[in-house]
């Protein structure tokens, strides 16, 4: 049925579930769901709900996934009894999708997966589900009850986001990552500057963003209270998806004339790498005008960046020189598959030569929970996506958001550091990054 309105991707995706030609911003909506996830600290929650609620089978056993990654490999008997129940229940019910500890991290094992794909609605308990928006589907996070209720029926009501577009044109700068296209949006914009609204991004500087940039960007839609980041998808999104894909799917684009809440241009070349500063992801600024802070820890992983381009980029860094001596460096594949791939070129030989510490796939040092927990007063260079008060342990820590090349540069240097100051020229990592 013919469209009655022009409307964005994000629009066109929630009128298709809802089963209408059309919806606008602010409308309620009752939408079918293509697929749930949860994870070992979301799980036992929606499970309790599920049962609560008298429910006794998964709509669909084939399209709920659950997996084991923030607190695992369980690191105390509470993140144990977790991961038993999740285990239990995904048993029970014969989910076709269950991964246990060090398979990945959801927001880079499904996408890798053929599991979200373009043009579908994907729910999730956990904020960052927003990552599935690079490969063009509406993906957005909920809490563990209303999980509950998809899982039981297939359906879940939502409200039309407004929509804001960001566009950036020209080229990308040496050394920009899709991570400092977000830092700089949300320094731009505020965490609160896209509260309950579809980021869509757009623009020539992203033609040639690897899918790794783009699912780091959509990750971080949520670090500026956004409701969804998506991006249109183009022929690199319908290959990686083509390559993947579990089942087929229907892509759909923004109309032309569709309207926007607000339209934001950015000139990419005038980007550089950015870092979010204590205590918050929009107190950003240029890297070349941070204090050069000494540093304690530096991590290089989480579902924003330990995708393969991450440690790709890394490695080249890190060929050849050091970690710092008074620093720890913490390198975590995504998922199983990316660290195979990564032992397969050399590069998990290259951090343990120069030092690093490589661990199985997990979220654990992102949140604070496991694997480098920040002691009273540390400071760590992260790539990961969040950097609150206390978000990595020690409420008197600070984390430092960067890409994976300026983390990496820190790591040798033992402050926040630009590659350049090592020496290391762009063409080295290009290619890669």
């Amino acid at each position: 049925m013919a469209a009655q309105r022009p409307m964005t991707i994000t629009e066109k995706i929630l009128a298709a579930h809802a089963g209408v030609p059309w919806v606008e911003p602010g409308q309620l909506v009752e939408v079918r769901v293509d697929f749930l996830m949860a994870n070992d600290i979301t799980a036992p929650l929606a499970i309790r709900a599920f049962r609560e609620m008298g429910a006794t089978r998964v709509f669909d056993p084939e399209r709920v996934a659950i997996v084991l990654s923030h607190f695992a490999p369980s690191k105390d008997i509470r993140s144990a009894d977790q991961c038993k129940v999740a285990r239990e229940f995904a048993r029970e019910q014969g989910l076709v999708h269950y991964y246990e500890m060090g398979e990945g991290i959801e927001h880079a094992l499904l996408p890798d997966r053929g599991l979200v794909l373009p043009g579908e609605l994907v729910l999730g308990a956990d904020s960052h589900t927003c990552t599935y928006g690079a490969v063009g589907c509406f993906s957005t996070g909920v809490g563990s009850t209303d999980l509950a209720y998809a899982m039981a029926t297939g359906e879940t009501w939502l409200k039309v986001p407004e929509t804001l577009k960001f566009v950036y044109y020209n080229r990308l700068q040496p050394w920009v990552t899709g991570k400092d296209l977000i830092l700089y949006t949300i320094g731009r914009i505020s965490c609160d500057g896209a509260t309950y609204k579809a980021m869509e991004f757009t623009g020539e500087a992203l033609a040639g963003l690897s899918m790794d940039g783009r699912l780091a960007m959509a990750n971080m839609a949520i670090e500026a209270g956004g409701k969804n980041g998506i991006f249109n998808p183009d022929q690199r999104t319908l290959d990686y998806v083509a390559r993947r894909a579990q089942r087929p799917c229907s892509p759909v684009w923004s109309d032309p004339d569709a309207e926007y809440a607000e339209v934001y241009e950015f000139d990419a070349a005038r980007i550089e790498p950015q870092v979010a500063l204590p205590w918050s992801p929009d107190n950003v600024r240029p890297l070349s005008q941070v204090e050069r802070v000494p540093i304690d820890q530096v991590f290089i992983g989480s579902c924003t960046n330990g995708r393969l381009d991450d440690l790709r980029t890394a490695a080249r860094i890190l060929r050849g020189r050091r970690v710092h001596p008074e620093v720890r460096a913490i390198v975590i594949p995504a998922s199983r598959d990316i660290y195979l791939q990564a032992l397969k070129e050399g590069l998990i030989e290259i951090f343990m030569a120069a030092g690093c510490v490589v661990s199985a796939s997990t979220c654990g040092p992102c949140l604070g929970g496991h694997m480098g927990v920040l002691g009273k007063g540390e400071r760590c260079v992260s790539t990961s996506n969040r950097n609150f008060v206390g978000r990595m342990g020690h409420p008197e820590s600070e984390s430092y958001l960067a890409n994976p090349a300026v983390a990496a540069a820190s790591a040798v240097a033992g402050r926040l550091c630009h590659p350049e100051e090592l020496g290391i020229r762009y063409e080295e990592v290009a290619g890669v990054a």
